[in-house]
C-alpha cells in the first residue's frame, strides 16, 4: 500500500473539490492518502474523507481585490508570494521528514514537489489570461510556468485535449516543450455526480466569490429574482450565516447549504446562474446542464476570459454583474447550445490512475 501526499491550494474550494475524485480513486485502489492544506480546503476534504491523514499546511495569501482591477493588486503581491513560496518549501521538507511518501500531488501549489519522490502538478492554466495591452506579460507567464513545471514528473491538466471540446480554451495550451512534454490531459475532474432526478427546478442561482464581490453580486441579483417566472432557489454562499427565506411561493433563499444538497439542486436545475469559475464550469459539463448564464467575478481575468470564450463558442451567455438584467438575459441565454458532450469524471480519473499513477504506486 502506497502513501500519497495530496496538497491543494486554499484559494476558494475549487482546487480541493477537483481533488475529491482523485483521492476517492486512490483510496479505492487501496492506497493511503495524507492531505496537506489549510482553511476551508482542508475542512472540505476532512469532512469528505475522515479516513485520511491530515496536516495543516498554509499556502499563499490570495490576491483578491475589492475593485474590478485585479492585476495591479496581483502584481503588488508577487514579492509576498515569493516569500510564501520559500516558506512552503521549508514547510514541505518538515512534512516529508515525518512521513514516508511514495507520491506527491500538488494542486496549484508551486513549491510542493520533491526530487526524490514522484511529483505531479495539477493546473488548468498552462498560461494566464491578461488584458490585451499586456500581452507580453501573458507570454512571460508561459516561461514562468514552464520553469515550475520542470520541477515535476508530470502536469495534470483537468481538461480535454486541445480542440473543439477544450473547456479552458487557450489557458490549457502552451508552446513550450518543457510543459507539453509533461502535460497529461485528464479530462474534467469534479466531485458532483449525476443523479437520477427530475429537472423540476426552473432556476438555481449561485452567489459566490471572494468578498466583497460576493456581497455585491448578492445585492444586484436578489432584487431581480422575483422577475423570473417559475421555481427558483438562490444559494448565497455565506457559511457565516444560517437562514432560509421564502419571499414568495416560488422562491427559496438559503444563506448556505451543505455540498451534498447543493449537488442535488444542481442536478434538479433546468437553468443555472453562477460565476464562471473553472470548477463550476466542470460541474456544469459533468451534469450536462444545457442552459445557463455566467457572471464573471470583476477583475478576475481567468473568469472574464472564460466567459468571453464560451460566448464566442456559442455555448453559454455571460454578462458583467454591473449590466445584469436577469429577466432579459435568461431569455437570450436560452439560444445558446451548452457545452459539447465529453468524457465524465469517473472514466477520466480511472484513466489518470492507470496511465499515470499506477507506474509509481504498484
Amino acid at each position: 500500500m502506497a502513501d500519497v501526499l495530496v496538497s491543494p491550494l486554499n484559494w476558494g474550494l475549487g482546487h480541493a473539490s477537483r481533488d475529491v475524485p482523485i483521492i476517492r480513486e486512490l483510496l479505492g485502489r487501496g492506497h493511503q492518502v495524507t492531505v496537506a492544506s489549510s482553511g476551508n480546503a482542508l475542512e472540505l476534504l476532512r469532512g469528505e474523507f475522515p479516513e485520511c491523514q491530515f496536516v495543516t499546511f498554509e499556502d499563499y495569501p490570495a490576491p483578491y481585490s475589492s475593485t474590478r482591477f485585479f492585476l495591479p493588486k496581483f502584481t503588488a503581491y508577487i514579492p509576498l508570494m515569493m516569500k510564501a513560496l520559500l516558506d512552503e518549501r521549508r514547510n514541505l521538507s518538515r512534512i516529508l521528514s515525518k512521513g514516508d511518501y511514495d507520491m506527491i500531488i500538488s494542486d496549484n501549489r508551486l513549491g510542493v514537489y520533491s526530487r526524490d519522490i514522484p511529483s505531479f502538478f495539477i493546473t488548468h492554466q498552462l498560461r494566464f489570461s491578461v488584458p490585451l495591452y499586456l500581452w507580453p506579460v501573458e507570454i512571460l507567464t508561459l516561461y514562468v510556468n514552464g520553469f515550475f513545471h520542470s520541477k515535476y514528473d508530470g502536469v495534470i491538466v483537468p481538461d480535454n485535449e486541445p480542440g473543439e471540446a477544450t473547456l479552458s480554451g487557450k489557458l490549457s495550451r502552451s508552446f513550450l516543450s518543457v510543459t507539453n512534454g509533461r502535460a497529461f490531459y485528464s479530462g474534467i475532474l469534479c466531485s458532483p455526480r449525476r443523479m437520477d432526478l427530475d429537472e423540476d427546478l426552473d432556476y438555481l442561482i449561485l452567489i459566490s466569490g471572494p468578498e466583497p464581490q460576493r456581497t455585491k453580486l448578492q445585492e444586484i441579483v436578489l432584487p431581480q429574482v422575483e422577475d423570473l417566472p417559475g421555481s427558483k432557489v438562490v444559494l448565497l454562499g455565506n457559511p457565516k450565516e444560517s437562514f432560509t427565506r421564502r419571499p414568495d411561493d416560488e422562491t427559496v433563499i438559503h444563506s448556505y447549504v451543505p455540498d451534498r444538497e447543493k449537488v442535488e439542486l444542481l442536478n434538479r436545475a433546468r437553468f443555472v446562474v453562477s460565476r464562471s469559475g473553472y470548477t463550476t464550469m466542470m460541474e456544469v459539463a459533468e451534469l450536462e446542464k444545457r442552459h445557463g448564464l455566467f457572471v464573471p467575478t470583476p477583475g478576475q481575468t481567468e473568469q472574464e476570459y472564460l466567459s468571453r470564450y464560451y460566448r464566442s463558442q456559442g455555448w453559454f451567455l455571460s454578462r458583467s454583474q454591473y449590466g445584469l438584467n436577469l429577466a432579459e438575459d435568461v431569455g437570450e441565454a436560452m439560444d445558446y447550445a451548452g457545452f459539447p458532450r465529453m468524457r465524465k469524471t469517473g472514466e477520466n480519473v480511472k484513466r489518470l490512475y492507470e496511465e499515470l499513477f499506477a507506474h509509481h504506486l504498484e
